[in-house]
């Protein structure tokens, strides 16, 4: 029963489309501009400074010939830019259900990771749509059309839900994929939520819940049970999806059962602190405020990694959901009971892929017998972990 699209044997080559070209396009024109305004923004640092040793406020702008420079430089980024965009709109388009090559798919799977929240407010053509897939295509959220494209469909579904800077497709890795070998031995259907990881947690959140509620209501027979297995961020979207529909009483929320998280930042990625951290330092001074732009390029997903936030009150799962946890170390086993608090998988520390928290407002309390440290494996090494896949079949059987 297999549920993904298998790579290829042979790498095939990075084709981008006209959408494609024009996404690139106003990428470039939006570094243009935003760079000019941060050129001018120094520039006027620098001019403002006898002004504030009179304890005056120095204009945001340069003014003057330098102003109508930096003018003269975005607003001939724009007509080119403009112009370039009607050439692109003529060339072909692929389709949505078109074949999907990995590579672009990781690439602007990528994109949408750092920029996604920017592509989505300038309405750039390589913003991602979240979506529910089988196989690989979309699905549509029909009864009829799903019983006529899929008809032979079980009563159990499992999400599986991706990472940040990540797609469907790379859960399959080299010749292993968890889904699939769980679809097999416990006659699961594998769904995969596609989503744009650069968006705020809670807003997928939001969508990840609307799209399950319509695929169950739309699902050739009805359903019976959803396990949720989510890695990384994908599991913090997933504890914003449960909130949602607990919010707002979707149904689809009493057929969950299980969620499983491999490496989930549930309390904060340190390396994302430090980002923040940086952004407050070039703030200090007149001169390096400018540049704190450039620590805000990080989009709103990225962000929301810093405590692992949610945006609401982190609230409690439902009784009858059963809750897991995987947690990686890249070092060996250690008999030292600090070791496991300060090595974690490169990315997340073990603690915060457990969800242990001092505070028991915020702390998961997931029972031992439902976490698993797998030693001398990183971040991404969780999903081709031939030790996890065994974890995963006794804790879903």
């Amino acid at each position: 029963m297999s549920s993904s699209v298998r790579p290829d044997p042979l790498p095939r080559p990075l084709v981008l489309d006209g959408s494609d070209l024009r996404g690139a396009n106003g990428l470039l024109v939006d570094a243009v501009t935003g760079t000019t305004d941060l050129v001018e923004a120094v520039h006027a640092s620098i001019l403002g400074w006898p002004r504030r040793l009179l304890g005056l406020s120095p204009p945001p702008t340069t003014g003057g010939i330098p102003a109508l420079a930096y003018g003269a430089v975005r607003g001939i980024a724009r007509v080119a830019g403009n112009g370039l965009d009607r050439v692109l709109r003529g060339l072909p388009t692929r389709s949505g259900q078109a074949d999907r090559i990995p590579q672009r798919e990781a690439l602007i799977a990528a994109l949408n990771g750092v920029l996604g929240d920017h592509l989505v407010a300038t309405a750039n053509p390589l913003a991602l749509t979240a979506t529910l897939r089988m196989h690989g295509r979309a699905l549509v959220p029909d009864r009829d059309a799903l019983a006529a494209t899929h008809p032979k469909t079980g009563p159990r579904l499992l999400v599986l839900v991706h990472g940040l800077c990540m797609n469907d497709l790379q859960w399959q890795q080299g010749p292993h994929h968890h889904g699939n070998q769980l679809a097999e031995a416990l006659g699961f259907e594998v769904i995969h939520l596609h989503y744009n990881s650069g968006l705020s947690i809670a807003d997928n959140g939001r969508e990840f819940s609307r799209l399950l509620q319509a695929l169950v209501d739309a699902w050739p027979v009805p359903v019976q049970r959803i396990a949720i297995l989510a890695h990384s961020m994908g599991g913090l979207v997933s504890r914003a999806a449960i909130a949602s529909a607990q919010a707002d009483g979707s149904p689809w929320l009493h057929r969950l059962d299980t969620l499983v998280s491999l490496g989930t930042p549930h309390l904060g990625a340190p390396l994302e602190r430090a980002g923040a951290l940086l952004q407050t330092v070039l703030g200090v001074s007149a001169h390096s405020a400018p540049f704190t732009a450039l620590g805000g390029l990080r989009s709103a997903g990225i962000q929301d990694l810093r405590h692992g936030s949610l945006h609401v009150r982190h609230p409690p799962l439902p009784a009858q959901v059963r809750a897991f946890a995987v947690a990686a170390s890249t070092r060996g086993p250690r008999s030292h009971a600090s070791a496991r608090r300060l090595h974690g998988d490169g990315l997340v520390p073990v603690a915060s892929a457990f969800g242990e928290h001092t505070d028991p407002a915020r702390d998961l309390a997931i029972p031992e017998h439902h976490r698993l440290l797998v030693h001398r494996t990183g971040h991404l090494g969780l999903l081709a972990s031939a030790q996890v896949s065994r974890q995963l079949h006794d804790w879903l059987a």
